[in-house]
């Protein structure tokens, strides 16, 4: 499937995206991420892969629609986990916390 990625056509294949992440271990997913096999890597580094290029020249959305149209599936950004409301209060009034 041709995929446009950094104004730079890619003809791209799911069984080629998968051989091409074979291997590579996953970095800590802070932003939008896509399901490679068992793995799940952030678009950034996914589209760093493929297209040889530096992370700054493509956008997580462009790899995101390519693996997306190639069939993977695609998680957006993860959601802060809130933290607990009394300690976060008590915190900020200087009194104890959970750690002290």
């Amino acid at each position: 499937m041709r995929c446009i990625i950094a104004n730079f056509a890619f003809d791209l294949t799911a069984r080629e995206v998968t051989d091409a992440m074979s291997g590579i271990s996953p970095e800590p997913v802070t932003g939008p991420s896509v399901r490679i096999g068992r793995r799940t890597y952030p678009v950034k580094q996914v589209g760093a892969v493929i297209t040889r290029q530096d992370r700054r020249d493509f956008s997580a959305g462009e790899v995101t629609r390519a693996m997306k149209r190639l069939g993977f599936t695609c998680y957006p950004t993860p959601e802060p986990t809130p933290a607990d409301p009394v300690e976060n209060a008590s915190g900020l009034l200087g009194g104890p916390t959970k750690d002290s």
